[in-house]
């Protein structure tokens, strides 16, 4: 069955003849990088499947990872994500908001010198264990670095005209000083609902490990709470619960959560500010003004963006809706005659 196509990869999922683990109707997935995908994110590790096969018995709810004739597979999980049964802003049924919270525990049990995988990552690149501080201006220099200035070449001037530029990321290091430590431990870094996999016996799978990393575990909580989308109420209960979850596995993993969770959630605004300006201009094609739904609507996502960035960016004036509609007609102008999309 396949291509599925995701953001990063095509996955293929495949039925092997003869026994096989589990029931005799496990199926199986391998993977194929998308050539021309753009990174938005650090990624740290250099295989998924080697990472899987060391966290085994560890990190429960992870699929199994076989080779067969020098290629690694991973199980396909059978069942529905998360987000198809419940949908942004709604609650999470309680049987498999706990799942989440155990699989957290299981990750603050794993530490960086507990797993032995290869790091893409050099030795001098790596904050030192605590060192949240350190972890969080490394991902703030990769966004500078890899998304900012690695797309400078197309996007300087949809960036320029919606107003953010390299200033930016002297007010965001500004605006997310003074993190406290906290003991590091494995990160999923993206457990959002697309990610979590709920199987027939209502079990909880979590899925897509390429962007796990060690580092602050307060990180993952606030990846987790601003991609998931909680509603209010839960939103607060599983951050309360995350606070006391952590201080029983790793004492010190909750220290000045208050202050720094919101720090880290100011920090994934402003991230998405830079990639999102990217990615809605790359999904409207060549032409904008071909696809007047789509301009409308990526110019109401990226001025929100903006609105919520608003203080870790230093933006004193946000431009309009219309403004920002203006700005993408021109850039893919700009681009339809010169095809310097980015790359």
């Amino acid at each position: 069955m396949g291509p599925l196509t995701g953001h990063h990869h095509e996955t293929y999922v495949i039925s092997l003849p003869g026994p096989v683990p589990g029931d005799g109707r496990t199926r199986w997935k391998v993977r194929e990088a998308r050539p021309g995908v753009l990174w938005f994110d650090r990624r740290c590790l250099a295989s998924e499947e080697e990472l899987l096969k060391a966290l085994a018995g560890r990190v429960r709810g992870i699929p199994e990872v076989i080779d067969v004739g020098g290629v690694e597979l991973q199980r396909f999980v059978e069942g529905r994500t998360l987000g198809s049964l419940h949908r942004q802003g709604r609650p999470i049924p309680e049987p498999l908001r706990r799942q989440i919270m155990a699989t957290f525990a299981d990750l603050l049990r794993v530490t960086p010198w507990t797993v032995r995988v290869e790091r893409r990552c050099e030795a001098h690149d790596r904050p030192q264990d605590g060192d949240s501080a350190g972890f969080l201006e490394r991902l703030v220099a990769f966004s500078q670095d890899r998304v900012y200035r690695g797309n400078l070449r197309a996007f300087e001037e949809l960036f320029w005209s919606l107003g953010v530029d390299e200033d930016s990321f002297r007010h965001l290091r500004k605006h997310v000083s003074g993190m406290a430590e906290r003991p590091f431990c494995l990160l999923h870094a993206d457990l959002h609902r697309e990610n979590l996999v709920v199987d027939r016996q209502e079990r909880l799978w979590t899925i897509d490990w390429e962007l796990a990393a060690f580092g602050d575990p307060l990180y993952d909580l606030a990846t987790h709470l601003y991609l998931t989308r909680y509603p209010a109420d839960q939103e607060r209960r599983t951050t309360q619960e995350w606070c006391s979850l952590v201080e029983d596995v790793r004492p010190g993993a909750s220290r000045s959560w208050e202050d720094d969770l919101l720090r880290i959630l100011d920090f994934k605004r402003a991230q998405s500010v830079f990639t999102d300006i990217i990615r809605l201009g790359l999904s409207m094609g060549e032409d904008a003004s071909r696809s007047p739904l789509i301009l409308a609507r990526s110019a109401r996502r990226v001025h929100e963006l903006l609105t919520a960035a608003a203080a870790p960016l230093g933006l004193a004036e946000i431009p309009s809706v219309r403004v920002i509609a203006s700005a993408y007609l021109r850039w893919s102008r700009f681009h339809r005659d010169d095809r310097r999309l980015a790359a």
